[in-house]
Formats: C-alpha cells, sequence, structure tokens
C-alpha cells in the first residue's frame, strides 16, 4: 500500500471535491481517497500492484480535472538518487519562502482581481442603464439613443456590447462546467455557467428579433442579469480566494523560517553555501541574530536562542556545547559553531510543517456530511430549478419571469459554502496551533480533542521535570560507600533510564570515576544489572530484587534511614543488599496551575506510573491529584491496559506521555499527547505533539479542538441554512403568497457573500486565546 498526497486542480466548489472523490474511489486497487477543496489537494492510498499515480491521474483528468504529481527526491551534490532525502517543497524546508501552490494562488489572486476590475468596469455602466426596467418608477439621465422604450435596436446592442467582455473574463465558468457535465459531475461552475448563459442566449434571441423586426413588440433583456451575476460570482471569488489565501499565514511564516545558504566552516575558512548543498557531519558557524538554517549540535560558542516560533516558548534558551539546536530559530547575541544532524527535509523544522500540512489536508469526520450532501446537491438543485420553471410557465407566468426564477435558483443555490465549511476552520486552528507549538496530526483528532472527559498523565519526565536528583544513600553495613558508588554508576552509565543518569550525576558530584561494566542488561520496568570489577551489580526496583529470589526484608535495616516518599532504587553486589539510593524527580513548576486550569474545563485527571505508591501518592498529593486517580505500580506492558479500562467505562481518555516509554499507552488511548520536544517517536506515536515541554499546553491543545469544533459546527449550520432558505426564495415560494421575488442579481451577491462568510468565520480561530496563563 502506498499513501500519497497530490494537487488536484480545477476545483471550485464542495461539488468538485466530491466529483473527484468519486472517480478515484472507485478504481479498483484504490483503498481510499480525500480530497479537499481548501488545500486543493488529494490523499489517496492504494494498491501499488494494482494500480500506479498515473492511472489515477487519468481518472482525475477524465472527471473535468487536473493532478500534479509529487516530485521526486532530488539528490544531493555528490549522491545517487537512492540516497536522495525524502521528497519535500524545497521552499518549505531549504530557505525558498513561498511553496509552488501559494506561488500558483498568487498568480490566480491577480487574475481573478483583473478579471474583477474589467468585469466591474463594464457592469457598472450596464447596471446604470437597465436599472430604470429594475426600479419601477426610477429615472436617470441618460441620452435618448440609449433609452430603451424610444431605441430599442440600439439599446439592446450597447448592452449586448458591455455584457460580452463580462462573458469572456467570466469563461472559466463556462468551460469547467460544461468540462464536469459531460462527465457526469455538475458543480457549481455548471450552475453559473446554465443560469447566466441562458439569460445571455435569451437575451441575445431578442436582441436578433428586434434587429428582424423592429417595430415588433419589445420583450425583455436580460444582458444585465447574467453580466451582473457573473461580476457579483467573480468579487465573491476574488473576495474567498483572498480569505483562503490567509488561512495558510501560519505555514508561510514556517516556510520562511529557515535562511536559503549557510556559513560552511571548513579548513580554508568559511563559505558560503546554499542550504540544499549542505550535508550532515558539516559545521556551519551562525553569527549574532541569524536564523539557524540546520538542525545540529553546538560545539563551540554560548547564546540564547529564541525557539518561540516553533515552540510558543517566549523566554530564550541558553545554548552550549553539546547542546541541540533546531533549524529555523533565532540566535542571539552569541556567536555558534553547529555540527550538521539533519538537513533538507530531514529537519525539524521541515517535518513540522509536513505534519501541519497533512492535517490540514486530512478530512475530519465533521465533513464527510457535508460531502454526502454535496455529492447530490448540484443534480437535485438542477431538478428543482427545471420543476419551479416548468410550474411558473404552467402558471401562464411570461418566459422573461420563468427564466428569471430558473437563473436565480441555479445562482444562490451553489454549493461553495458547504465545501468550504470544514476545511477552512481545520486549515486555521491547524495554523493556530502550529505557531504555539502544538502540532495537530488529523482534523480527526481536533474533533476528538473537543471530548475529551479524562486526561491520562505520566508522572516521570510529564508531570515531573524528568530531572530526577539523589536525595539520600543508605549503606549496608561493611560496604565501602566510595566502591560502592563507582560500581553503580558503572552499570546505569549504560542506562538511558532519567533515574540511572540522577546516580550518574550525583557520582560525578562526589568525585567518583567510572570504570568497564560487562554483561549489561537493561530490564524494563525493574532496572539493570550488569558485572563490575568482577562483582554481580543489580539495581533497580524492590520488584527485581524479589524477581532474584532476594527477600525484601533483607532492606528493611537500610529503609530507616531514607525518606519515605522518594523514588527508591535497591542495590546488590553478588546476591547481598548493598544500598537503598532515593531520588526525587521535582515538579515541573507549571504542573499544579496546569491541571488546576484542566479541572476547570471539566476535564478528569489522572496519574499514570510504574513507582511505588507511596511515592506516586507524594507526587499527586503536591499536584492535587485525589488518591483514587492514581494508577501506581504499573509495568510498561500494562499502562495500555490502564488506558483501556477507563474508556471501557464510557470515558473519553486522552494520554499524554513523553512519547517513548509511553508509546502504548498513546496509541491505546483515544487521543495520544506526546510532549516529545520533536523527538521521532513523539511524531509516530501521538495525534498530538507539544513542541514545549509545558503541562499547560494539554490544556491549550483541547481548548482549540473545542474552539475549532465549535466553528465547524457554525459554518455548517450557516452555509445549510443559507441554501435551505435561499432556493425557496429563488422559486418564488414567497411571491406565490404575495412576498417578493429574487432576482438572479441578489441571488448572485448572496451566493457571494455565504462564501466569503464562512472563511471570514473561520478566520476567527487566528486570534483564539493559546495563552498557557489564560486565568
Amino acid at each position: 500500500m502506498q499513501n500519497r498526497t497530490v494537487r488536484i486542480t480545477g476545483m471550485s466548489c464542495a461539488a468538485c471535491s466530491a466529483g473527484v472523490t468519486r472517480a478515484v474511489a472507485k478504481l479498483p486497487g484504490v483503498e481510499k481517497a480525500d480530497v479537499n477543496l481548501l488545500t486543493e489537494s488529494m490523499q489517496v492510498a492504494f494498491d501499488e500492484t494494482r494500480i500506479d499515480l498515473s492511472a489515477i491521474r487519468q481518472a482525475v483528468e477524465d472527471a473535468g480535472y487536473g493532478m500534479e504529481l509529487p516530485a521526486e527526491p532530488v539528490p544531493r551534490a555528490g549522491e545517487p538518487a537512492a540516497a536522495a532525502s525524502p521528497a519535500a517543497d524545497p521552499s518549505a524546508v531549504a530557505g525558498g519562502g513561498l511553496s509552488a501552490r501559494d506561488r500558483d494562488r498568487i498568480r490566480d489572486l491577480a487574475d481573478r482581481r483583473r478579471a474583477v476590475l474589467v468585469s466591474t468596469l463594464f457592469a457598472l455602466p450596464l447596471l446604470y442603464l437597465t436599472l430604470p426596467h429594475m426600479v419601477p418608477g426610477l429615472v436617470l439621465p441618460m441620452p435618448a439613443i440609449l433609452k430603451e422604450h424610444e431605441n430599442p435596436v440600439f439599446a439592446a446592442l450597447v448592452q449586448f456590447l458591455l455584457a460580452l467582455p463580462i462573458l469572456l473574463e467570466g469563461r472559466r465558468f463556462f468551460v469547467t462546467g460544461w468540462k464536469t457535465a459531460r462527465h457526469g459531475a455538475p458543480t457549481m461552475d455548471t450552475l453559473v455557467a446554465l443560469g447566466t448563459g441562458a439569460a445571455f442566449l435569451y437575451s441575445l434571441a431578442e436582441l436578433l428579433f428586434r434587429a428582424a423586426d423592429p417595430g415588433r413588440m419589445a420583450g425583455t433583456l436580460y444582458f444585465e442579469s447574467a453580466a451582473v451575476v457573473l461580476t457579483l460570482v467573480q468579487v465573491g471569488k476574488w473576495l474567498e480566494a483572498r480569505s483562503k489565501y490567509r488561512t495558510s499565514d501560519a505555514i508561510r511564516a514556517l516556510q520562511t523560517l529557515a535562511p536559503p545558504s549557510a556559513r560552511v566552516v571548513d579548513g580554508d575558512g568559511e563559505t558560503t553555501v546554499p542550504l540544499d548543498r549542505v550535508r550532515p557531519g558539516d559545521r556551519v558557524r551562525i553569527r549574532p541574530g541569524e536564523r539557524i538554517p540546520v538542525d545540529g549540535r553546538v560545539v563551540e560558542g554560548l547564546s540564547a536562542v529564541d525557539e518561540s516560533m516553533l515552540t510558543g516558548e517566549s523566554l530564550p534558551l541558553e545554548k552550549k556545547p553539546g547542546d541541540p539546536i533546531t533549524g529555523g530559530t533565532l540566535n542571539g547575541e552569541g556567536q555558534l559553531l553547529v555540527e550538521v544532524l539533519r538537513t533538507g527535509a530531514e529537519t525539524t523544522l521541515a517535518r513540522i510543517i509536513r505534519l501541519v500540512e497533512d492535517a490540514q489536508a486530512a478530512k475530519a469526520p465533521l465533513a464527510l456530511l457535508a460531502d454526502r450532501v454535496s455529492a447530490v446537491f448540484v443534480p437535485v438543485v438542477l431538478a428543482i430549478a427545471v420543476l419551479a420553471a416548468a410550474a411558473w410557465a404552467l402558471a401562464g407566468r411570461p418566459l422573461d419571469f420563468v427564466l428569471s426564477v430558473f437563473t436565480a435558483i441555479l445562482v444562490i443555490a451553489c454549493p461553495c459554502a458547504l465545501g468550504l465549511a470544514t476545511p477552512t476552520a481545520i486549515l486555521v486552528g491547524t495554523g493556530r496551533g502550529a505557531t504555539h507549538g502544538i502540532l495537530v496530526k488529523s482534523g480527526e483528532a481536533l474533533e476528538r480533542a473537543r471530548s475529551v472527559t479524562d486526561v491520562v498523565f505520566d508522572k516521570t519526565g510529564t508531570l515531573t521535570a524528568g530531572r530526577p536528583e539523589v536525595t539520600a544513600v543508605s549503606v549496608a553495613e561493611g560496604v565501602d560507600p566510595e566502591a560502592l558508588f563507582r560500581r553503580l554508576a558503572s552499570v546505569e552509565h549504560l542506562s538511558e533510564h532519567p533515574l540511572a543518569r540522577a546516580v550518574v550525576r550525583e557520582a560525578a558530584r562526589r568525585g567518583v570515576p567510572t570504570v568497564a561494566a560487562e554483561a549489561f542488561r537493561a530490564i524494563p520496568g525493574r532496572g539493570a544489572e550488569a558485572v563490575v570489577e568482577g562483582q554481580a551489580v543489580w539495581v533497580g526496583s524492590p520488584a527485581l530484587m524479589e524477581e532474584r529470589g532476594l527477600d525484601p526484608a533483607l532492606w528493611e535495616p537500610l529503609l530507616v534511614h531514607v525518606p519515605p516518599g522518594d523514588t527508591q532504587l535497591w542495590a546488590a553486589v553478588d546476591g547481598r543488599p548493598a544500598a537503598v539510593v532515593t531520588v526525587r524527580d521535582p515538579l515541573r513548576p507549571e504542573g499544579v496551575r496546569a491541571l488546576e486550569q484542566l479541572a476547570r474545563d471539566g476535564v478528569t485527571v489522572y496519574m499514570l506510573t510504574g513507582d511505588r505508591l507511596p511515592v506516586a501518592l507524594r507526587v499527586a498529593g503536591e499536584l492535587g491529584i485525589p488518591a483514587d486517580r492514581v494508577l501506581a505500580e504499573t509495568k510498561p506492558e500494562q499502562k495500555a491496559s490502564r488506558v483501556g479500562a477507563l474508556r471501557q467505562a464510557g470515558r473519553v481518555v486522552a494520554m499524554v506521555g513523553d512519547g517513548i516509554n509511553d508509546a502504548p499507552a498513546l496509541a491505546a488511548a483515544d487521543m495520544g499527547i506526546a510532549m516529545g520536544e520533536g523527538t521521532d517517536i513523539a511524531f509516530e506515536s501521538a495525534d498530538i505533539v507539544l513542541m514545549r515541554s509545558d503541562l499547560r499546553a494539554v490544556g491549550s491543545a483541547l481548548r482549540l479542538g473545542r474552539a475549532t469544533v465549535r466553528n465547524i459546527r457554525q459554518n455548517l449550520f450557516w452555509a445549510f441554512l443559507y441554501n435551505t432558505a435561499g432556493i425557496p426564495l429563488a422559486a418564488g415560494l414567497a411571491y406565490a403568497f404575495g412576498g417578493p421575488l429574487l432576482s438572479p442579481v441578489f441571488a448572485g451577491a448572496a451566493m457571494a457573500l455565504s462564501s466569503v462568510s464562512v472563511v471570514m468565520n473561520a478566520l476567527r480561530l487566528s486570534r483564539l486565546p493559546l495563552d498557557p496563563d489564560r486565568p
């Protein structure tokens, strides 16, 4: 199976995206096809042994649209093609500024603006000439030769000449509308083309009849309806395109973070080279105030680096030799020498951009309702327009009245707002989250965030700072403390566990060196063992000692001298109790405020840990978590089942962990939130990744989900209300009972306003407060 994202061109409404989806989804070998109108993209999953992208592109083109295949990976200088990085938009990863899609959108905006200006230039005088016929009793000054009742042929010819350039500017509606109708999938363009085309052809026929028989009774002209409706649709599409372009502001801001070049340091000095020529292992010089071009490790220098655009962290972070550094961040006043670790599409910045773009292209479950409606909407509207026109014709109404009803229905019922309701909100919501270090992987994750009732936090490294400190050491009688610490540190320095790191740091503080350890083995959830200086050393939890056949009672004399609420590491040498080392991991300073905020939002908080119950209760008490919500002494393989038990009780559960040891629990929850600061496992195992280790961002992520779903529902409500109320009005239902009849001109204005209003409502999410210190 292959999962690819491709660009779809030529779409203008929800019926377009529904048509592409139908055309691709029915192909043999295609498992799923999700088309996003707003991002002009399709995510397609297919069996490459049964179908390829060329066949999928042919199906899209047969449906009347275009499909652009993704670029192939481009090798760096001196690399074979197979070694190239994954394909990516170079502008997103190499400081090139705007993406290809954005450049196309800018060109499209310019074309639409020109069309609006030209159409308006001709529509205004045409409207002026015809207003006296539209508004009874209105008299406007104009030469007699332009007055229709005095010179019907010449006046009609002038109106025709004014309308013709507007139709030429709006030819895209006719071309696309015909193509999609020919393939059995009519769209918004089909409705606009039919309505305005019918009005124009009717008027053209009337002009020819007048010219052939100047003495005949003149009929009604609808040149102004066709021209003004097309002008209003052009204005609406231009405003809609401008608003849609604004929804991608967050992505564009990220794409412009990486500079286009880097200053590579070699034996001959410094050389400024394009970013795509920088390789892992190179060393680059970053001067004060410069953007950092690559992911790497500080080799030399001290500086404060501003990471706010990636993590949302407002304060610059101090960087010293050995510290990791991320491309796209801003160097402060110091000068740094950085060893390159990742470049191009593999950098954290590029991966963030890809993750956010994938989330924006993915379809949320709420969008499925709009898709189902849009799939049948245009054919149903066509049927309603024909039936309404036929009913009024049978009722004895003149042809011009029937044509006005037919045109108004087709124009006002364009399903643009339906197609934009969901993707605009998701696009703006995910972009807003990205600028605050909250990376949402899909629209589905945003929807689930709204429903979360319980949040389960892992203790170590999540609720705590992840940097434990040794608080006490109780050594058995007859054991040399320095020799013991040397052996413990020699075992633990081979382990990556935070508690092991605490023992190593304590040994360094005491000036105790480490020696070679043999036969090292890490035991997940228990501890570690090795042979040091010819002696077997075990260090870890009491459960490890029991598994090795040692009686826990042997350690009771050592427990008298250690704090009861701290984490205990028991040590044994050659099968005899040697020491108890207690460790305490300090709480994150924002932890209490973060959990209080979740409680105010109605969320129940649990703590999950493999630590002993006394330690877990102490930490929970400091954080204000009730004892009945503490899930202690949980083995790594049991964490997922603990989360599953909450879900079976009918709760909607979010799991918050560091994305490494907690991966099974993250996957088992309704929603996984990883505080991974961009680590590989965090990107893979969670639905939401928090780029900064701030617990308050959990509440911000849930708040973002609730606000986005609320915005989607508002958009869908107004889109459905607009169409359900507009169609009867255009069909003359109110007129039949003495009310007004909606003219095609006002129908065009209402259609344009509905699409723009949906996009503008979604843009409100760009001002959503995600400040972690929100009261």
